[in-house]
């Protein structure tokens, strides 16, 4: 009867080769140094060109995945109160795009906040920044399973912050986010928060759509 080996035996017997395991890249060690982030995320820029389609304007400025890749980019693009009259800022998860067709968006809706150029209460960029935080932090704990990304709209006389849900019709979740971004932003009582939803929007016949929600 044949001798079994032992386990330190048949690792002896092992072919040098094939114990050998790839060194981690310098990118990957680099990674292995930084916060990841629950979701990765995407970062878009549309300018409205008329000689384009809507989509044709719209481009991915970067992907982030980790908290430094994400300062990384933010501070080396212009800010949203820079950017000129139609132009647009989104932030979406990976994997979604920012447009009401995309599958993710298709039943959602949008938190929307408006913020009238004349007033000097306001800071666009600093709510804009806030926004963000809290999208890519979590704030929303598990309600943040719902979050697609968020928009920042540069218009003439009113600036424009929406948060994307992806279901319309799940109220508690839609409110929970809608308070949490009204908490984080500080935004008062003076400041009035609408929720819509992305077929409403489509559909709608006047510069407003339906408010499915207010805060």
């Amino acid at each position: 009867m044949m001798a079994m080996a032992t386990p330190a035996e048949a690792v002896a017997e092992t072919p040098t080769e094939d114990l050998q395991v790839s060194e981690p890249s310098t990118d990957e060690l680099a990674d292995l140094q930084k916060h990841q982030l629950q979701n990765p995320w995407k970062f878009w820029y549309f300018e409205n060109n008329k000689d384009r389609t809507w989509e044709d304007n719209l481009r991915v400025v970067s992907s982030f995945h980790t908290v430094e890749d994400f300062w990384g980019v933010y501070n080396h693009i212009k800010s949203a109160s820079e950017l000129k009259s139609g132009s647009s800022y989104f932030v979406f998860k990976d994997g979604i795009k920012p447009m009401w067709e995309d599958d993710k968006n298709r039943q959602g809706g949008r938190w929307l906040i408006n913020f009238d150029k004349r007033s000097a209460r306001f800071n666009l960029d600093t709510l804009w920044l806030e926004t963000l935080l809290c999208l890519i932090g979590e704030a929303f704990d598990e309600d943040g399973d719902d979050i697609c990304g968020a928009v920042v709209d540069i218009r003439g006389k009113m600036d424009k912050i929406a948060v994307w849900t992806g279901d319309s019709k799940n109220k508690d979740r839609i409110l929970n986010i809608g308070k949490k971004v009204k908490e984080r932003l500080q935004l008062n009582n003076q400041v009035q928060m609408t929720y819509e939803s992305h077929s409403d929007t489509q559909v709608k016949t006047s510069s407003a759509a339906k408010h499915i929600f207010t805060l």
